[in-house]
């Protein structure tokens, strides 16, 4: 039986997620972007993600990421490209993720399921609207790798930083800013609060002032998110799934289902690897693979 479109749409997002992560986690791209001259870990973060855009300002990246301290961002950038142009950190994280991918998939990785999970992957992504999605506009203007592996892992970053453009929205819509959104997110799921200070430079004056707005509006209490809060979760959710579920449009549900298939073994590859942490800063979601349609 065929998965219905909103619920295929996170399905997929979930299968996918993974494949474009191992950029922030494996040995392999975080090598390469040191060896194109990158110094520390944020800094080939934000230069590789924001080396699509070309060498923007700090600005224009702490906008579109939404949220990181803008702080955060000038500490990388435009730094970054004093020591390599935008074009090497391009360069560096797909033949970094791509290594990294074909390393997790093992025997997998020439098997032509590769091949028809890309095509089916990039059709989605080239048919995904880019109004309104300046970073995932500026991902697909890329030229598309034509090696199976290198392929798959281009069409599940396309797809993902379409779904995060769209998640912005979502978050814009709901009134919950970039900082807020952590927090509203670490009291829904219970992700401990140490994530946020490692991964996004939370003292305990943001936290708390954050926990003092989200109060206000009545959308937490003591014990988590109020009911108001969790609508305005549940809602934040349904709205990201479905400004993402127009990529998926052009292909048929026979199709759709396909690439869940195929894609399931890759993803539970690149998991069983144990690179992407257990839990991250969208909570413990990576790790949740569909099992079944």
């Amino acid at each position: 039986m065929s998965t219905a479109l909103p619920e295929f749409t996170r399905q997929a997002w979930r299968l996918l997620e993974p494949l474009h992560a191992v950029t922030y986690f494996s040995p392999e791209p975080l090598q390469a972007l040191k060896s194109a001259g990158y110094r520390g870990f944020w800094m080939g973060y934000f230069a590789g993600r924001a080396a699509p855009l070309g060498a923007v300002q700090p600005e224009v990246v702490h906008a579109l990421f939404y949220n990181f301290t803008v702080e955060r961002v000038r500490r990388a950038l435009p730094s970054a490209w004093e020591f390599a142009p935008p074009e090497a950190a391009l360069t560096a994280r797909e033949k970094g993720s791509s290594a990294a991918l074909r390393r997790q998939f093992g025997e997998l990785a020439d098997n032509p399921d590769v091949a028809t999970a890309a095509e089916l992957a990039s059709r989605a992504a080239a048919a995904a609207p880019t109004e309104g999605r300046a970073l995932f506009a500026a991902n697909r203007a890329l030229p598309e790798p034509d090696e199976p592996v290198a392929r798959l892992w281009h069409a599940a970053s396309l797809l993902r930083e379409h779904r995060g453009d769209g998640h912005v929205a979502a978050l814009l819509a709901t009134g919950i800013k970039g900082r807020e959104s952590h927090v509203l997110q670490a009291m829904s799921h219970g992700t401990p609060r140490h994530i946020y200070t490692v991964s996004r430079d939370f003292d305990d004056e943001e936290w708390h002032t954050c926990l003092d707005s989200l109060r206000a509006r009545g959308l937490i209490g003591d014990d988590g998110p109020t009911h108001a809060g969790a609508a305005v979760k549940a809602e934040i959710e349904a709205r990201t799934d479905a400004l993402a579920a127009p990529a998926y449009e052009v292909l048929t549900p026979g199709e759709r289902d396909e690439l869940v298939r195929l894609l399931r073994p890759l993803t539970h590859a690149v998991l069983a690897a144990g690179e992407i942490p257990d839990i991250t800063p969208i909570g413990s979601d990576l790790r949740e693979v569909p099992t079944r349609n």
